[in-house]
């Protein structure tokens, strides 16, 4: 499982406080992940491992998932800051 370690880290990048840049994050992770999956070609159960891991943290909504925002996480306390969101 030599490729599980260029894919775990992924994981645990956190989202930006900004919410303006989330979309921008979560295109650069999917191009990212897209991209290694194409040019490592990692084995199957590496593969699922990920996936697995991937839809538990999405589905529980600890808050790192970089797919969407779930809308019952509160935003974090420095969001709502107007000197990091800006105008």
């Amino acid at each position: 499982m030599y490729c599980l370690q260029w894919l775990l880290p992924v994981l645990l990048i956190p989202k930006p406080l900004n919410p303006a840049l989330w979309f921008s994050h979560s295109m650069f992770m999917g191009f990212y992940l897209l991209s290694f999956l194409l040019e490592r070609k990692p084995c199957t159960i590496c593969a699922l491992v990920f996936l697995a891991a991937l839809f538990l943290i999405c589905y529980s909504c600890w808050g790192n998932c970089f797919l969407y925002h779930c809308s019952d996480s509160p935003l974090p306390e420095s969001a709502h800051d107007p000197s990091i969101v800006g105008t």
